[in-house]
């Protein structure tokens, strides 16, 4: 698999971009800002660009989810309970950031068990891992997950928005990401990357 990270807007959201090395069809994970920039890193690697996936429905994590669409086409992804979040600037905190406007909604919601395909053999499956939102979501694929807001290297995401919940997101890391093998790559929403069987160790929330 492909994977460049991009660390994008105010908040220094990683984005990713993931492709089939042999295709070069590809998506773009959680393009908070910067869409520009995001398209010719997509435009340098030779990526086609089929989908973007919101790991959950913040503004900085599909602040540039327009301007991507406007020039590929690429379907916007987005979990079903937070695909609300995507036209509601309360809920995805664009208020809060003094952001205009509303974002584009969803063109097709996942739920547990989905499985997005790249090119030949790049899967992504969807892992439902509420507790940051009430859809936020992470991807697996072949030895590492991307974990959007749900865990960071040394942390979590936060709870205090609309939606969140300490006790539902602390249960869904101990009972789906901590499940994965300990060799798992850790690709989060924010900071460095790390891996599953660190967080376990090391992890103070889970310590």
């Amino acid at each position: 698999m492909f994977i460049e990270t991009l660390v994008v807007g105010a908040l220094a959201t990683n984005c990713y971009l993931v492709a089939c090395p042999e295709t070069k069809e590809g998506a773009v994970i959680d393009p908070g800002a910067e869409g520009k920039r995001i398209l010719a890193a997509a435009a340098k690697a030779g990526i086609r660009l089929r989908y973007i996936i919101n790991t959950h429905g913040h503004i900085d994590h599909f602040g540039a989810n327009g301007e991507i669409k406007a020039a590929t086409g690429a379907e916007i992804l987005i979990h079903g309970e937070d695909a609300p979040y995507l036209t509601d600037p309360r809920r995805n905190l664009a208020a809060f950031a003094g952001v205009m406007g509303d974002g584009l909604p969803a063109d097709r919601t996942l739920k547990e068990g989905d499985v997005i395909r790249l090119g030949k053999g790049v899967v992504l499956e969807v892992i439902h891992t509420p507790g940051h939102t009430p859809g936020g979501i992470c991807l697996k694929g072949d030895g590492l997950v991307f974990t959007g807001d749900t865990l960071f290297a040394g942390s979590i995401g936060r709870t205090d928005f609309p939606g969140g919940s300490l006790e539902i997101l602390l249960s869904s890391v101990r009972e789906k990401l901590f499940r994965l093998p300990d060799d798992f790559a850790i690709y989060p929403g924010h900071g460095p990357a790390s891996t599953i069987g660190e967080e376990k160790a090391d992890n103070p929330f889970f310590c």
